[in-house]
């Protein structure tokens, strides 16, 4: 078993996975990798060997044991029995028979097709996570396991498999030292029992940890250091003139050796003077180390290939059957679906809403078989057809939110893309006939169709296949283009695109004969010629018209639908081939497309300041030794300037409890996850709060600082004596988060610069605010990156460790009274935690109140703290007390009780704590330490500290604030816009698509009614108008509704975060959102004018031009706060993405055109003057054409333009005055409901 070690950025995430067969296919890859004497090419390596992630992917609706159990069953539940079978015949020549436990064991994990085996159940056991088993994963939004047990989780979901070779990538993120020393030493008896080969990547491996491994390779700078056994990597570097110190970690010797600012407190030939030992001089010395002749001559040696080496090799793609792997897709997408079932049944409410609306709207009672209400028919009959369509837009959502996993275990070779999509497209099956079928009940009889029942089933069926076509197109446009907010803007494109050429809109003899052939292309098309023909070819439309045509023939000639029975059947063939070839495209897409940012996570900076960052590296690296010394030395110095006042954190008798999820049923009503916690936080205290992955470490700081949104909380919480109020403890109080929550579109500098302009004092002057930004900068060593983008974790921007040093630099230079940090050593190497912890006790040096979680630290981080707070499973305080001198009090406490093992000489304290009181050794011991800490003499005194403490301190007074907020209203809204102002300008795929998306449709606009914008002779010219105004307001629109969801709803977790650190009231931020959207809005609508205005040749007057443009912009407006007021009042994307459909549905039925006003019957004619998109089309069509009376042929007569708008549509131009101020209206009117319910909703829950 080898550990790999290296600095952040040396290259061992793509080393690990470029020996799996893993790395990225950009990258050119020479020298040559063998397994056992094959050539990577002439084996499957990706299945021969297991990449474990350093992230964590996995859906946060599945189980725990769900999740390893869908593993299982991937990657071979039952492959081991060819492995038995052997392993049989040689016990039996050998003459050995085998342990019975052992052979039950191996027989039952080698049965074919479970669904759970006892495989997971053991691989649950040995990880801890058998407690949780049937606890949901979660994620940022909902309640789940912990971050610990999800690293555990990931592990789990490859160990679980028939893998014998595994390269691991940091699994140790999250987990206390215990817990890693646990799986490390399983992984150790894997491989010296079975002979497995493996290779681990950790951060800060304790010393017992790192004594577990055989091999060690070291990296530095993309090469290989030191490459050999354990044992000699100290000798070696002794021989290179560096001696690890009595009491230092070795792993941390390594890691330190190699950095140029540590390496001089090392060197142990004092009688000469150290110089600078680079990465090469390391490698050139080790080549005539013993070790690495040793290891060249093995490099060297003919392999001698055996028959066993080629049986541990796969050269089978995928562990088992497709039809076994399809299976088990279709098994957990059915498990997912049913998890969804209230997003499905939210759906089926709203359709059957929707349906009611319709038929009162179409009501049978009101429409009669003549050539004016066959219109009203078809209208029906295509708005039908369009909600359809859209109703599949959700699926751009659910799609988008799984992609991130599915390119995961598509790239382990679980199973192959079409064991994905296939299921995908079957469950959506049942929902589709649902959907159809209760709209066309509702519909076809409350209408008043045809009544022969074969014609209802005949448009029950057709729809049902647009509803398919739809869906899978939706799906596959998600998978292209993966982006969520371009993806929606490509979306409603495709709507735009079909609805124009589907022969409503435009009939087919109006439209140029260059574009024609669209209408062919369209499923919309071809299946409003089945519909159509479906119902205007029956009995009931044969009645003879004055012109010599029957009424059902008359009705489908206007609009270019003159087609005969046949053609009913050849729209269903060809919606059957759009399906396939959809569903086809969505499987391509899946096998072929590259995950969003592949390659490794780097920093973004301008080429200007990554020259000039090289060329102070390059001056850096020539300085001297004692210049270097020097420099570190400044780093340590700090100048914590700005007054505040120490405050005290006191808490009794603290209780915590949640409900028990309901679909997991577990009797009891209420989980009691704190338990009768007490203690205290002081002033120039340094506290760790420590305990196994699960203790309730981060519930019981989210409960202390108020940041828990559901569940019951007990006890008394007190600051400096008072009671809590959180508002003002908001204004003292930093929380540096576990997971680093940041805006990925803003520099370091601007992140710090923010928090900083709205978190301190407005009486402090802007020159010293800067001045204690730049300290606070150097201070965490942020300074040498401050111009490089955050970016998106795991996808660009900076690495792990320099955003968990962004997150404490935000809090930090807020000048907090009290800060807590969650695990702010996780996902950190030694060095950049040694930084880290130095920076924590100069925080504590000036009498700050800081506390922090903690999960495998190492002597010298451990023995930092001047207390500790340990936690068992359960939510229950085992110690809390001085560390002393060497540990030597939590030493002395433990050892004092029976049975517990003494500590070794130099062994690590928190490890050796971590160890003797896992609840293993308590259930051994047969005690409870938390019984046992309530009846020692230490809780005695610690009660006794807290009740002194509940006092209030004498000389200082309750925390109150003039004012709720640091700034005022006004420098709050200008801070939140200057931040949206930059996320905004460096989001290129959000705007420029939207902008791309205007120009694009104002092209289509103006060459489908290319000059035909004073050509109005006819009732149809203008009816050609007013649809194709309508379609591309209304595709436009939606697009920007729809786009804005997943902007919004992503954003939330900033939001939540910003609001509990009390920088401004949600308003703020939310005004400063609504007004960034202006600009671009404005721009896009001046796309439209410029482009669509002289090619439809429309009125050239300014009146005519200003209001077109009026009317655009204010709709545009309109659309874009209605989505956002819609992602405001849910509680995901998904759910958002749903109401934003049926809004849009809403919005088109009403909006005037499929029903013009004087039509609707009575009880609707209220809703269409609260619906904005009537006012926009009034507006529009008015404004140009309200004023001209010059006559045209409309039904047959002569009417002036004005007359006939006035008597078909109801719109008068005298009413412009009104519209223009309701167009405005609506804008503001979203806008507050988006702004109103950021602040009163609140969707996480923790």
């Amino acid at each position: 078993m080898t550990l790999l070690l290296g600095l952040p950025g040396c290259g061992k995430t793509t080393f690990l996975q470029t020996l799996a067969g893993k790395h990225d296919p950009s990258l050119k890859v020479s020298g040559e990798i063998s397994y056992n004497g094959y050539k990577l090419s002439e084996f499957v390596p990706q299945k021969t060997s297991a990449y474990i992630n350093q992230y964590d992917l996995h859906i946060s609706d599945m189980a725990v044991r769900e999740t390893i159990d869908f593993s299982a069953r991937c990657q071979g539940i039952g492959s081991r029995a060819d492995i038995l079978k052997e392993l049989s015949r040689r016990e039996k020549f050998l003459g050995i028979i085998p342990e019975p436990d052992l052979n039950t064991y191996m027989k039952a994990i080698s049965v074919e097709g479970l669904k759970r085996t006892l495989q997971t159940d053991y691989i649950l056991k040995i990880l801890g996570l058998d407690s949780c088993g049937d606890t949901i994963v979660g994620d940022a939004m909902s309640r789940g396991i912990s971050g610990g047990e999800k690293k555990r989780l990931t592990i789990g979901e490859m160990m679980v498999g028939p893998t014998i070779a595994f390269f691991m990538d940091e699994i140790s993120t999250g987990l206390d030292s215990s817990t890693t020393f646990q799986i490390v030493t399983c992984l150790q008896q894997l491989a010296h029992v079975i002979g497995a080969t493996i290779l681990i990547s950790l951060l800060q491996p304790t010393p017992e940890t790192f004594d577990l491994f055989d091999d060690i390779i070291l990296m530095d700078e993309g090469k290989i250091v030191y490459n050999g056994p354990k044992s000699d990597v100290q000798e070696f570097f002794e021989y290179c003139g560096f001696k690890c110190p009595p009491r230092k970690g070795l792993a941390d010797f390594l890691l330190e050796v190699l950095s140029q600012k540590d390496q001089a407190q090392y060197w142990f030939h004092r009688d000469q003077p150290h110089s600078y030992v680079s990465t090469d001089k390391f490698i050139a010395a080790f080549k005539e180390f013993h070790a690495g002749q040793r290891l060249n001559e093995e490099l060297y040696a003919p392999f001698k290939i055996a028959e066993d080496h080629k049986n541990a090799l796969s050269f089978n793609i995928y562990s088992f059957e497709k039809w076994e792997l399809f299976k088990a897709c279709l098994t957990r997408e059915w498990l997912l679906t049913k998890r969804n079932s209230f997003l499905y049944m939210f759906r089926s409410a709203q359709l059957v809403s929707l349906s009611l609306i319709v038929v009162t709207l179409f009501i049978r009672t009101q429409m009669k078989i003549d050539e004016f209400h066959a219109r009203k028919y078809m209208a029906c009959l295509f708005f039908g057809l369009l909600r359809i369509l859209t109703s599949g837009v959700p699926e751009l959502a659910l799609t988008s939110s799984r992609l991130g996993i599915f390119y995961k275990q598509r790239d382990l070779y679980f199973y192959p893309a079409w064991a994905y999509s296939i299921p995908s497209a079957i469950l959506r099956i049942p929902f589709s006939f649902l959907d159809t079928f209760i709209w066309t009940s509702l519909i076809y009889f409350g209408v008043g169709y045809s009544p022969e029942p074969e014609r209802f089933f005949r448009q029950l069926f057709i729809q049902f296949l647009l509803h398919q076509v739809g869906t899978s197109i939706f799906r596959l446009i998600a998978v292209v283009i993966q982006t969520p907010p371009v993806a929606a803007i490509f979306c409603q494109f495709t709507v735009m695109a079909t609805l124009l050429s589907s022969g409503f809109i435009v009939p087919l003899p109006s439209m140029p004969s260059w574009i024609k052939w669209c209408f062919w292309i369209s499923p919309l098309s071809h299946t409003d010629i089945g519909i159509s023909v479906n119902e205007f070819l029956s009995p009931r439309w044969q009645k003879v018209s004055s012109l010599n045509e029957t009424l059902g023939h008359r009705a489908l000639l206007k609009r270019g639908l003159n087609f005969n029975k046949s053609s009913y059947w050849i729209s269903v063939s060809t919606l059957i081939g759009m399906w396939v070839l959809a569903n086809i495209g969505f499987t391509l897409a899946l096998s072929y497309s590259k995950p969003p940012g592949t390659g490794r996570s780097r920093a973004i900076v301008s080429h200007k300041r990554f020259s000039y960052l090289k060329r102070k590296e390059d001056l850096s690296n020539s300085m001297q030794d004692d210049q270097l010394q020097g420099a570190h030395t400044t780093t340590e110095v700090t100048r914590m300037v700005l007054p505040f006042v120490p405050v005290t954190l006191s808490f009794d008798n603290v209780h915590y409890f949640v409900d028990t999820p309901k679909k997991f049923q577990v009797p009891n009503k209420k989980l009691h996850l704190l338990q009768d916690i007490s203690g205290a936080f002081r002033p120039g205290v340094l506290t760790a709060l420590m305990g196994s992955s699960g203790a309730g470490k981060t519930t019981l700081m989210d409960v202390l600082s108020g940041r828990k949104t559901g569940g019951y909380i007990e006890g008394d919480i007190r600051v400096g004596g008072y009671p809590k109020v959180r508002e003002a403890y908001a204004r003292v109080f930093g929380y540096c988060e576990q997971t680093d929550v940041h805006s990925p579109q803003i520099t370091v500098k601007e992140s710090v610069m923010y928090s900083a302009w709205l978190r301190l004092p407005a009486e402090i002057p802007k020159h010293i605010r800067l001045e204690f930004m730049k300290e606070v900068l150097q201070l965490i060593e942020l300074d040498e990156i401050k111009d490089a983008l955050v970016g998106t974790c795991g996808v660009s921007g900076i690495s792990t460790e320099q955003r968990k040093r962004l997150t404490i630099a935000v809090e930090l230079v807020s000048n907090p009274s009290i800060i807590f940090m969650d695990e702010p050593t996780t996902g950190l190497d030694a060095r950049a935690a040694a930084v880290v912890m130095r920076v924590v006790k100069n925080i504590v040096s000036t009498k700050r109140t800081v506390v922090c979680t903690i999960h495998q630290p190492s002597i010298d981080i451990f023995e930092a703290f001047n207390e500790i707070i340990l936690m068992k499973r359960g939510g229950q305080i085992i110690y809390f007390g001085e560390l002393g001198q060497n540990s030597c009090n939590l030493i002395e406490y433990f050892e004092g009780i029976q049975g517990v093992s003494k500590i070794k000489e130099n062994y690590n304290p928190a490890t050796w704590m971590l160890e003797v009181t896992n609840p293993f050794v308590e259930a051994e011991l047969g005690v409870d330490f938390a019984h046992l800490y309530k009846e020692s003499h230490l809780y005695q005194r610690n009660k006794k500290l807290v009740n002194e403490l509940r006092a209030p301190t004498q000389g200082l007074e309750e925390l109150h604030f003039t004012t709720h907020f640091s700034q005022n209203r006004w420098e709050q809204f200008k801070t939140c816009l200057w931040k949206q102002h930059l996320s905004y300008w460096r989001n290129p795929t959000y705007n420029l698509g939207r902008l791309i998306l205007a120009m694009v449709s104002s092209l289509l606009y103006g060459a489908l009614l290319w000059n035909k914008g004073q050509k109005v002779d006819k009732d149809q010219d203008l009816f050609n108008i007013m649809g194709s105004v309508y379609v591309f307001t209304i595709s436009i629109g939606a697009s920007n509704l729809l786009s804005i969801l997943p902007i919004v709803t992503s954003q939330r977790t900033i939001i939540y975060r910003e609001r509990f650190a009390g920088m401004y009231p949600s308003k703020a931020h939310s005004l400063a959102q609504v007004i960034i959207e202006i600009p671009y809005i404005f721009l896009e609508a001046t796309l439209f004018l410029i482009i669509s205005y002289p090619a439809v040749n429309l009125y050239e007057s300014t009146y005519k031009v200003s209001w077109y443009f009026y009317d655009i912009f204010c709709t545009l407006l309109n659309y874009k706060y209605m989505g956002m007021a819609i992602a405001s009042l849910s509680s995901t994307y998904q759910m958002a993405s749903i109401c934003g459909s049926f809004c849009i549905t809403v919005v088109n039925l009403f909006s005037g055109f499929l029903i013009p006003q004087p039509m609707l019957p009575k009880w609707w004619v209220w809703f269409y003057w609260i619906i904005p998109t009537s006012w926009t089309l009034r507006g529009l069509i008015t404004s140009q054409y309200g004023d001209i009376n010059r006559e045209i042929i409309a039904f047959g007569k002569r009417k002036t333009i004005t007359a006939f708008l006035k008597s078909h549509y109801g719109f008068k131009h005298e009413d412009l005055l009104l519209t223009a101020i309701l167009l405005l209206a609506y804008p503001i009117f979203f806008a507050s409901v988006f702004t109103y319910f950021t602040a009163k909703l609140n969707f996480q829950r923790r």
